[in-house]
């Protein structure tokens, strides 16, 4: 089992998540945060501290969405530059929270 970031974050990227990971396997885009699955030890102390719910467990995600955040994750750590401290969340993160699809708009277009 891995822990993924998924849509939810994009736009919205508060890193409080950050602030409590043992191993440093958060990586920084520009508007979302992704895990590297290889670097990730399982121990979820990330999942309660993001406060609008991005980050699930790859057992709690049904095809083709588990693939779909698997491949992003991947792609995108090892692309992006790992963060490792908290910043400020995005400065309009409350208006984004919870709307769709910000993933395909947001960072595959950038």
């Amino acid at each position: 089992m891995t822990y993924l970031v998924t849509d939810n974050c994009v736009k919205c990227k508060h890193t409080d998540c950050v602030a409590v990971c043992p191993v440093d396997c958060f990586y920084e885009g520009e508007n979302f945060l992704v895990i590297n699955p290889d670097e990730c030890i399982d121990c979820g102390v990330c999942v309660p501290e993001c406060p609008v719910g991005a980050i699930v467990a790859d057992v709690d995600l049904p095809e083709p969405e588990l693939t779909l955040w698997q491949e992003r994750n991947a792609k995108y750590s090892l692309i992006w530059p790992v963060i490792t401290e908290q910043i400020a969340p995005m400065e309009d993160a409350e208006i984004w929270d919870g709307v769709p699809g910000k993933f395909e708009e947001f960072v595959e277009k950038s």
